[in-house]
């Protein structure tokens, strides 16, 4: 048979299709470096700020009514970095509690950031120690609500994407507790703007965005109310702190067990 001279041979439609193959495997291998991006880290993590500013201005709020000077919130917020570690520790001092007790108390409420950091551990095994303390330094419950969310939709989670997102969790933090220690004084009561309920619909937002990319709805509500039920006892029983930590890790190993028997 012969062909005219407008209709491609066979050979050179396969050529035409392994030279666009590459294309469009270069094309998504971009598009996946665009999501691993530090700049990224800091645009996922814009819908968490409001949250961190409202909690962050009352804690700072809360500190300067403890007795504390600007630097001085300044200075617990760049070092302890942790909300409800903040508050306790503010209204301790305000007690006149001594040192030991405080950093104690403050132990026992931030030991749940040993489950956050295990649960993202299998992401980053490949960096070394130092490279890993650098990320679970900063790890707060927000930026972990976003890169588990994240893992739903990913195989992986990039190093530089993590630090963009908890630096600017991190500075926006900081900035907010200032923020409360200058302009505090003319805002005795935060809860009467609803300050106090920005975080808790924040991290509702967060757990249904998770639930819809899982879809594994009966799945989850089952852990979940197996998770109230165990939070709420436990802090009857024994402290708030502690059921945080017994909710999270019974949670964990019923999830576990439900996908078994599937």
């Amino acid at each position: 048979m012969i062909l005219s001279a407008e209709e491609p041979s066979i050979q050179e439609e396969s050529a035409l299709k392994l030279e666009h193959v590459p294309a469009e495997t270069a094309a998504a291998s971009n598009r996946e470096d665009a999501q691993d991006t530090f700049l990224q880290g800091v645009r996922d993590c814009l819908p968490t700020l409001l949250g961190y500013l409202s909690i962050g201005f009352a804690a700072g709020v809360v500190e300067k009514t403890a007795g504390l000077s600007v630097a001085e919130i300044a200075m617990i917020s760049i070092i302890l970095y942790a909300g409800s570690a903040q508050f306790i520790a503010a209204g301790m001092i305000a007690a006149g509690s001594t040192a030991t007790s405080i950093v104690l108390t403050i132990l026992l409420v931030n030991l749940r950031h040993l489950l956050l950091s295990a649960a993202l551990s299998p992401y980053f095994r490949h960096l070394t120690p130092l490279r890993n303390m650098l990320i679970g330094g900063l790890l707060t419950d927000e930026t972990f609500g976003v890169a588990i969310q994240r893992s739903t939709s990913s195989k992986a989670i990039s190093e530089k994407w993590m630090h963009g997102l908890n630096l600017t969790a991190y500075l926006n933090w900081l900035l907010a507790n200032v923020a409360g220690a200058f302009f505090g004084q003319w805002i005795a009561n935060p809860e009467q703007w609803g300050l106090d309920f920005a975080l808790p619909a924040m991290f509702i937002g967060l757990l249904v965005l998770t639930i819809q990319s899982r879809n594994k709805i009966v799945t989850d509500i089952l852990v979940g109310a197996a998770a109230v039920v165990i939070a709420v006892g436990v802090s009857v029983l024994w402290s708030p702190s502690m059921g945080v930590i017994a909710a999270a890790i019974a949670a964990s190993m019923i999830g576990v067990l439900i996908e078994r028997w599937k």
